[in-house]
């Protein structure tokens, strides 16, 4: 235990001031330390809240006698703003004219260098294959501001404070390009952050906007940190912060001096107030001081400018609103604010206006009251801009906003100016009237920005089938060099995203835009005259202009027309009401009677009256349900020839409905930031079915877009909590157009060459056709996936692009790919498989099916399985037949031998009896033949015979019929022919 009860941070406080008096002690030599030699600090805060003030010298080593340790105020003590801590006497003063105080925070707005507690940094970038020295990418001070860097380099910039009680950080930053992502975060002693301390920033697009977020007491570092992705040649715009306020710290012990442009009049300032126009200060000043007649200076300026003289472009004309005669003025007005002289040599002078026009008529949906004035026509009316009409029975009135005199600014239009070197423009004539057109007007505003801002309230409801609401204009630039005409949409005109975008001068055109989202109720015209700043006004003469515009289905907006409409409730009569055609139904024109579109179609959301609007679904599609758009089931019948025969091939293509990701192959930026483009795609599948997606993660807007088929940027990242960073995503297949085995459908074709190929199986080939259309892609993109049949494909199925195309497109439109798939094979069927039968062994055949070779087919009908028979093997047909050619060889040899003997017998006996009837005469006549074996003749060669029987001979004898004597009875042929029988 310390003597005394003393704590430890007491006993700390307590070793401070023995060491205090110890030096004391040794500087006996020294001279007495007047006010200007020392400064008071304070100790540590203890356990119980309590401090020390002691006296600490500037230098070292220079005075003594300094003032004894005195008890401090609390903690918690605090001024309130525009006072300082007084530590000689521990009071609150105001601060000094002059000066300004946060009270118990800092404030960093000047930017000359790098404020102390600052730390800026760039980290460098080693992926493996690539190393990015990055020790320069840092965030840079610029007098008013600090800049991000805008490479591919990971730069932070950091600044550490410990807050006495709860308090917060503040600060204004400019966020102009998605192409950095950008975050603030904060981190306590433990490098621990929290949700709500954590953002992604949103994008500012053209004015500064304000971040605040609330801290905790204790130690908190407090983080801006950017990673740039200037992944196409385009120059990123860096982040800007200026402003930075922190609020929590236990006290400021001085006041800080109002910077030059600035001044507070009064002791006691919270803020400096900036000089008015005209007009300039010095750091620290109390009053602003007026400039010279020839000269000027903008708000908050600390110097001014010589006046340079006027020329043509320092004024345009406009009209006044047309007055009870109907007539308007023709007025010249100098740009403000004016900066110019008329009597500087070379000056020219404002030309006279006064010049009276007839007033045009009022936008179509007004008309023009008896006071000159355009309102607009009642509900269910409409109008030319002269006179409100009723719309007739079974129409309805075609709602929105169109302009196309520009007499005055609408109410719902506001121009304005945006300076691209960041700093605040006090420019207010951007965009002007012109009677015929809306115009930006001439000036020294080259690298600024002229906006123009539409703002609509919301849109009706929408009818089945038909779309939310259109944006069309008419405009027209005219450049000496790189102007640029921004069209953008979103939220609001801080939120807005750039749609389109048109470069150097471009003839008189119109453009739509089909709008899908309520949210989307801003819409911003952006005229930049050169992205470069120059010296001297060399494109002050150009310029844009709008002609007209019109935006259909918002709420509240006037009629310019009506439209026959289908009739509920009563036929014709009083109380019948206008409804939509159904699903799948076109109405004629003229009438209010719908009519079905013919099969296999759907109806167009943008014209849905004449036959027209109605469009047959592409081969193998069908309409949905509501007749929106058209579908494909994954499956697919095709007819192929091959040679004289025609077979019928069966496609399943549900394996691969699922999204599936593909890549293009990685690219460099110039510091060696590797990317790739990446395509999402769902191929086909019913109404539920998942479409694919495509994001934006670099900024907290976090864009997002379905369809078919879609396209975004992908840079593998570090940045804290994301593995990639997505950006610029845009779809490239909204509608299916078709599903076939043809090279080309409507005006979309797939180039065989894109994809040589060996096999005789047909690509079968997805036709899709995307909504947005561009500057150069006036049809609209469009998509084509070819499958192929590869049965050895298996795990990841590949997709690849064209080799001549390494991003998938070569004209940025039309985009093509490959996918390899066994599921992209026809569906097997009995003709794609044989059958193999094996030898019969012991009785028993086995009977084999087997695929065809090369296998050109997946799925459909399986294989049969082995079958088995009972057979009869070759030994016992051999056996068998030995035994019946044994057979047969022995009837063979005995029936030889019978007849042979047969044949002796019958000779024997006609050489007998020929020899008989040589011995008689020749005169006589000749005697009967005979056969017969006379009595006694021969009974020796019968005996001879008779002994020598064989088996089928005794068989034969006894079947013989006998006479009674004995003897056989034997037919024979006399030589007179006739038989003769002898006994």
């Amino acid at each position: 235990m310390y003597p005394f009860g003393i704590t430890h941070g007491r006993y700390a406080v307590y070793a401070l001031l023995t060491v205090l008096l110890a030096i004391q002690a040794e500087s006996k030599d020294l001279p007495m330390c007047k006010e200007s030699d020392y400064h008071f600090e304070y100790t540590e805060c203890d356990v119980l809240g309590s401090r020390w003030r002691v006296a600490v010298p500037n230098k070292p080593n220079t005075c003594t006698s300094l003032p004894d340790p005195a008890k401090g105020t609390q903690c918690t003590f605090s001024c309130n703003t525009g006072e300082f801590l007084d530590m000689r006497v521990q009071e609150c003063q105001k601060c000094a004219a002059g000066t300004y105080s946060l009270g118990t925070g800092v404030a960093f707005d000047e930017w000359d260098t790098l404020p102390p507690g600052f730390v800026a940094h760039g980290v460098n970038l080693d992926a493996g294959d690539i190393y990015m020295n990055c020790s320069n990418s840092t965030w840079t001070p610029r007098g008013d501001f600090i800049a991000s860097n805008t490479d591919e380099c990971t730069s932070t910039l950091s600044y550490a404070v410990n807050l006495k009680k709860p308090g917060s950080v503040s600060f204004q930053y400019l966020y102009p390009d998605s192409s950095i992502f950008f975050e603030f975060y904060v981190q306590n002693d433990q490098c621990q952050s929290s949700e709500e301390q954590s953002s992604w920033m949103k994008s500012t697009d053209n004015d500064w906007g304000s971040h605040y977020v609330p801290l905790s007491s204790g130690s908190n570092v407090l983080y801006w940190r950017t990673t740039g992705f200037a992944i196409n040649g385009n120059s990123a715009k860096p982040i800007l912060l200026r402003n930075i306020a922190i609020a929590g710290v236990a006290y400021t012990s001085e006041c800080f001096p109002c910077k030059a442009g600035t001044y507070s009049a009064e002791p006691g300032a919270s803020r400096c107030a900036p000089c008015p126009a005209n007009s300039y200060s010095h750091k620290g000043a109390t009053a602003c001081q007026e400039c010279d007649k020839d000269q000027y200076s903008g708000i908050g300026s600390g110097e001014c400018l010589t006046r340079p003289p006027c020329n043509e472009t320092d004024y345009f004309y406009t009209h006044t609103p047309c007055d009870a005669n109907r007539t308007t003025q023709l007025m010249y007005k100098w740009i403000e604010p004016k900066i110019c002289s008329e009597v500087a040599i070379g000056g020219v002078q404002l030309p006279a206006s006064g010049q009276m026009e007839r007033c045009p008529p009022c936008n179509p949906g007004f008309f023009m009251n008896n006071a000159s004035v355009c309102q607009p026509c009642a509900h269910g009316f409409y109008s030319n801009g002269t006179v409100c009409s009723e719309c007739s029975a079974g129409t309805e009135p075609v709602v929105g906003y169109e302009y196309k005199w520009w007499n005055r600014m609408p109410s719902n239009m506001r121009s304005s100016v945006y300076s691209s070197d960041y700093s605040d423009s006090q420019r207010t004539t951007a965009w002007e009237v012109a009677g015929e057109y809306v115009y930006t007007t001439p000036g020294d505003m080259e690298t600024g920005y002229m906006m123009l801002t539409l703002s609509v309230p919301g849109y009706s409801s929408p009818q089945a089938n038909r779309e939310l609401s259109r944006i069309t204009f008419v405009f027209e630039t005219k450049c000496t060099a790189s102007c640029i005409l921004l069209f953008m949409a979103g939220v609001s005109e801080r939120n807005n995203v750039v749609v389109e975008s048109w470069r150097g001068t471009n003839g008189k055109q119109s453009y739509s835009y089909i709008i899908k989202s309520n949210s989307t109720v801003s819409f911003t015209w952006g005229f930049q005259r050169h992205g470069m700043h120059t010296t001297e006004s060399q494109y002050s003469s150009d310029f844009a202009k709008l002609y007209s515009l019109s935006i259909s289905n918002v709420i509240g907006g006037v009629a310019s027309q009506c439209r026959h409409c289908a009739l509920g409730g009563s036929s014709q009569g009083q109380g019948s009401t206008c409804v939509p055609c159904r699903p799948g139904h076109y109405m004629l024109e003229g009438t209010g009677v719908c009519k079905a579109c013919p099969p296999n179609s759907i109806v167009r959301a943008e014209q849905q009256v004449g036959p027209e609007a109605c469009v047959r679904c592409g081969p193998n599609t069908y309409p949905n349900k509501a007749h929106s758009t058209c579908l494909s089931d994954c499956k697919l019948t095709v007819s192929q020839r091959d040679g004289v025969v025609v077979e019928t091939l069966h496609y399943d293509f549900s394996p691969l409905s699922n999204v599936t990701m593909a890549h293009s192959t990685p690219r460099f930026t110039s510091r060696g930031l590797k990317y790739f483009q990446q395509f999402s795609i769902a191929l086909c599948g019913g109404e539920r079915r998942a479409m694919a997606r495509c994001v934006d993660n670099i900024t907290e807007s976090r864009k997002e877009l379905s369809g078919y088929a879609c396209q975004s940027t992908i840079v593998p990242s570090d940045v804290r909590g994301q593995t990639v960073v997505s950006s610029q995503p845009f779809s490239i297949g909204d509608n299916l157009m078709g599903v076939t085995t043809e090279t080309t459908l409507g005006d979309i074709s797939s180039p065989a060459d894109n994809f040589p190929k060996e096999t005789t199986i047909p690509d079968v080939i997805f036709y899709y056709r995307g909504s947005e259309t561009t500057q150069a892609c006036r049809k609209g993109r469009s998509t084509t996936i070819r499958l192929r049949c590869d049965p050895s494909a298996i795990g990841n199925d590949l997709i690849s692009l064209p080799s001549k195309c390494s991003e998938g497109t070569c004209d940025g439109c039309s985009f093509h790919l490959l996918w390899l798939s066994r599921h992209a094979c026809p569906l097997c069927s009995e003709r794609h498989y044989k059958k193999i039968e094996s030898a019969c062994i012991q009785g028993i055949m086995r009977t084999t099916y087997v695929w065809q070779q090369p296998l050109h087919c997946y799925g459909g009908v399986t294989l049969p399985p082995q079958t088995v028979s009972a057979c009869v093997t070759l030994d016992f047909w051999l056996k068998f037949g030995v035994s019946i050619g044994s057979v047969a060889a022995l009837l063979l040899i005995s029936l030889s031998c019978y007849f042979w003997k047969r044949t002796r017998k019958l000779e024997y006996k006609y050489s007998k009896l020929m020899m008989t009837a040589g011995e008689k005469e020749e005169c006589e006549l000749p005697a009967a033949d005979s056969c017969a074996i006379m009595e006694g003749e021969d009974a020796e060669d019968e005996l001879i015979y008779l002994t020598k029987k064989s088996f089928f001979g005794k068989i034969k004898s006894f079947s013989r019929e006998r006479t009674s004597d004995g003897f056989d009875s034997v037919p024979l042929k006399s030589s007179s022919g006739m038989e003769m029988e002898m006994s």
